[in-house]
């Protein structure tokens, strides 16, 4: 869709083409508005030194936490506790006229950390919060060129932004992170990114609403901890070329993918068929992050192609908050 447009975007009908409902899969609430306390849940594989944890934040929202001989260390991928209301998943589609807002007090509230906050892409549901969490953490935080100026121009630290590319590999305290190239979904009748564009050169003017954060060229990301491996995806496409040699041992992997060929096959083909897969964003995001998470379509198809495509890997699924350790 065009930078500017006044059509709304639906993301079911964008990101799923035809999906079927997922009730209940792996016990996951599909609704449901009682908070609960999250669990956690462990792998099997002996870990080391603590292992690495992951707790799911809701859409693309990881937090990754692992200990190293300087402490605990703490990476963030696309962490966006706000979740104001877009109708995005629902009929109707998301409004482009929405308004951007940063709750401060919910993000305050679940105290984040970070080392390093990783952008894979530019749009609302990936970025908004960022900025501020940059300034609440003092993290090192990478993106493109695009979304370094967009985050610059929603106040983010500007020594704190780092300007990647994709074929980065980052020596960390304990840790490294692989940049790499990646490719945004393209869905619908026409396979068209939502809210396209780049914002090259400079800043532009503050963002007002949702489409004027677009989607800024795409990132994937391996964040390596000792023998562990992890992946993530900020949209249901990648870049095989790009995954050459990506080994990991759990694999971040987006519900959706309809117009994108043999999405779910082709991409654990290029990765080597990772033991764990935890879907990721696939929760509808209208509703708060202390609530269950609730399917927009897509979860139950992704289970039956990851399941087809690698019989072997672990499927599974973390509710909002939830942990895994592996």
């Amino acid at each position: 869709m065009a930078q500017g447009t006044n059509r709304a975007v639906s993301r079911r009908r964008l990101l799923a083409g035809s999906v079927a409902g997922a009730a209940g899969l792996a016990g996951v609430a599909a609704a449901g508005s009682a908070t609960r306390t999250p669990r956690t849940v462990s792998d099997t594989r002996p870990a080391a030194a603590g292992g690495v944890r992951l707790r799911w934040l809701g859409n693309n929202g990881w937090e990754i936490r692992f200990d190293t001989s300087n402490g605990t260390r703490t990476v963030l991928i696309d962490p966006w506790l706000t979740r104001f209301h877009t109708g995005t998943y629902s009929t109707a589609g998301a409004d482009p006229n929405t308004p951007i807002t940063v709750d401060t007090a919910t993000i305050d509230r679940y105290a984040l950390k970070a080392d390093h906050i990783l952008v894979t892409h530019g749009h609302y549901d990936h970025m908004t919060d960022v900025p501020y969490l940059a300034s609440r953490t003092g993290a090192t935080v990478l993106g493109t060129e695009s979304h370094v100026n967009m985050m610059r121009a929603l106040g983010a630290p500007a020594d704190q932004l780092s300007v990647v590319r994709g074929g980065e590999y980052l020596e960390c305290d304990g840790y490294t992170i692989r940049v790499l190239r990646s490719l945004h979904s393209m869905t619908g009748p026409r396979a068209q990114v939502p809210f396209p564009g780049t914002r090259p050169g400079a800043p532009p003017r503050r963002p007002r609403v949702i489409s004027d954060l677009v989607e800024g060229e795409t990132l994937a990301y391996l964040v390596t901890v000792g023998d562990v491996g992890v992946v993530d995806f900020g949209g249901s496409n990648f870049s095989a070329a790009d995954l050459a040699g990506v080994r990991p041992t759990v694999a971040l992997v987006p519900a959706g993918g309809g117009s994108i060929h043999s999405y779910v096959p082709r991409l654990l083909d290029a990765l080597g068929h990772p033991g764990l897969v935890l879907p990721t964003h696939w929760d509808d995001f209208d509703y708060p992050l202390d609530q269950p998470a609730r399917d927009w379509g897509g979860l139950s198809t992704l289970h039956s192609a990851v399941t087809a495509a690698s019989p072997d890997a672990r499927f599974t699924v973390l509710d909002h908050l939830e942990t895994i350790t592996v």
